[in-house]
């Protein structure tokens, strides 16, 4: 049986290919003509070029599948282009569901996000699958083409496609390229570029068991149901303690207003559009920062029996991996590096 996996030069996807392979799976992949692939390299993966805006390469790709894991997503907080966003997430998400229904595939496992989810909630309780956010509460174009794409999903499964939703939160580990926009919080914070923080809060979890919640959702998820794919919520100056100890880093001791971070974020993307360079503070990032996005992920627990596992260690397997291919100037000193070093 022949499994397709869209997105598996980017993180997620990257994994959920791996541990396909893994599994022994037949995996082909969908590749854009423009991506890097060096994730790819060692891979015993089928290649077909294409995108997901092309419903000519959709359908090459999804000849002879029976399992489809579309991770795919154009994952930025800022663009020059909105319009990008919108065709990558929402209109590539319907071609390619469009294109699965006419192949008759047994399963499609969508990849959504947590943002869909974790909005402020009334009464002290978490978000968890059971929360129904709305359009008006999600904070810029990705979280906005992600709910849409979810709509989508939710739509092709009463149609008849067997789609399954997970929902990851804030993955962290080994093999992110880009990296990223959580990934280079955490090279900034090794590089010393982060010499204060705002009060926020993720829920963070291994990419490795993100990919491990996919192939469980395959097997067990209910059709049109979402599962969250989370582990811990930790908040932002949380998350620093745990990276200095590892690298041997000084967190950052000085809490940054809200209101002073998003003036910062505006003089920076105005100062991005006249020098044609990526804004190093994107004002959504800014906006969704002011609500902790915390959620209960016990579902996906419950019924498909995922089990993450420490957030100390997938740090410190992403610090390593970030060390290890130049992302990191400098040698890193904390407790995890001494101990490689005796």
């Amino acid at each position: 049986m022949t499994t397709l996996v869209t997105g598996a030069t980017g993180f997620v996807g990257n994994h959920v290919a791996r541990q396909l392979l893994a599994a022994g799976h037949s995996v082909r992949v969908l590749v854009r003509p423009t991506s890097q692939t060096a994730a790819l390299d060692g891979l015993a993966v089928e290649r077909v070029q294409g995108d997901l805006r092309d419903v000519l390469s959709l359908d090459r790709a999804m000849k002879g599948v029976r399992q489809v894991f579309h991770v795919a997503a154009d994952y930025r907080l800022w663009a020059r282009n909105a319009n990008e966003i919108y065709e990558s997430n929402l209109a590539g998400t319907r071609r390619l569901f469009d294109v699965a229904a006419q192949a008759g595939v047994n399963r499609v496992v969508y990849t959504s996000t947590v943002a869909t989810i974790a909005v402020p909630s009334h009464g002290g309780k978490l978000p968890s699958e059971e929360t129904h956010a709305t359009l008006e509460q999600m904070v810029g174009h990705y979280k906005r083409s992600k709910y849409l794409a979810e709509v989508e999903a939710i739509g092709a499964a009463a149609k008849g496609l067997p789609v399954v939703i997970v929902n990851p939160t804030t993955p962290v580990g080994p093999g992110d390229w880009k990296p990223t926009p959580t990934g280079k919080i955490i090279v900034d914070f090794l590089n010393g570029k982060m010499p204060a923080y705002v009060d926020t809060g993720l829920n963070l979890v291994a990419v490795e068991d993100v990919a491990a919640g996919h192939l469980l959702a395959a097997e067990k998820g209910r059709i049109s149901e979402r599962y969250i794919l989370g582990a811990r919520n930790m908040t932002l100056k949380e998350i620093l303690r745990s990276l200095a100890t590892i690298a041997g880093r000084s967190a950052p001791r000085v809490r940054l207003p809200h209101a002073v971070a998003l003036a910062a974020g505006y003089a920076d993307e105005w100062i991005s559009r006249l020098s044609g360079r990526e804004p190093r503070i994107p004002v959504e990032g800014v906006k969704m920062s002011r609500h902790r996005m915390f959620v209960e992920s016990d579902k996906a627990t419950r019924e498909l029996g995922y089990r993450p596992g420490s957030i100390e260690a997938a740090l410190d397997r992403a610090v390593r991996w970030y060390a290890e291919h130049g992302y990191v100037r400098g040698n890193l000193r904390g407790k995890s590096f001494a101990r490689s070093a005796a």
